[in-house]
């Protein structure tokens, strides 16, 4: 749980960024790609993390409205980055500008539960993280490269003329 919003800021910014990496690995080719009938798109998992952004804002009080609620999915994955980057940063903005430090132990009522504020602001962290998670062991299935998040991936110790340890 976040008791500080400046903590959550700095942690939200590094994670969105992170994500922009994940996202801008991801081919127009291999965006739909099914690698099982019970594991979402890349493109689906994407767009997941943007709704998801919108919508819980909206629950916590943040936004006025969930605005990608029945949005599709974006046609080209350039839009779809876009998108991500504006509701980033809408959700750092807003939460800069509507909660502090003091409130991140107010109660709001999420999924019929009772979550401090602090609480929702690590559990739209964590969120993001699990289904990064999946687009990695996705993007390794259909052979695109991935961008290490908290150290070196496969292809980056490759750059470094080096074996990535097994």
């Amino acid at each position: 749980m976040y008791r500080s919003i400046e903590d959550f800021i700095k942690d939200w910014d590094a994670e969105s960024i992170g994500s922009v990496k994940i996202f801008s690995s991801i081919t127009e080719s291999t965006r739909n790609t099914l690698v099982h009938s019970n594991v979402r798109s890349l493109a689906r998992l994407a767009w997941h993390l943007n709704q998801t952004i919108s919508e819980m804002g909206k629950r916590a009080g943040l936004f006025n409205e969930d605005t990608l609620e029945h949005s599709e999915i974006p046609p080209t994955l350039g839009e779809l980055l876009e998108t991500y980057k504006k509701y980033a940063e809408l959700l750092s903005k807003t939460v800069r500008s509507k909660w502090t430090d003091s409130s991140l132990l107010d109660k709001i009522e999420m999924y019929g539960q009772q979550w401090e504020k602090g609480k929702i602001l690590r559990v739209l962290i964590a969120h993001q993280t699990h289904h990064r998670g999946q687009m990695t062991v996705i993007m390794r299935m259909l052979g695109l490269p991935v961008a290490g998040l908290y150290g070196p991936s496969k292809e980056e110790w490759a750059e470094f003329g080096m074996s990535a340890p097994v």
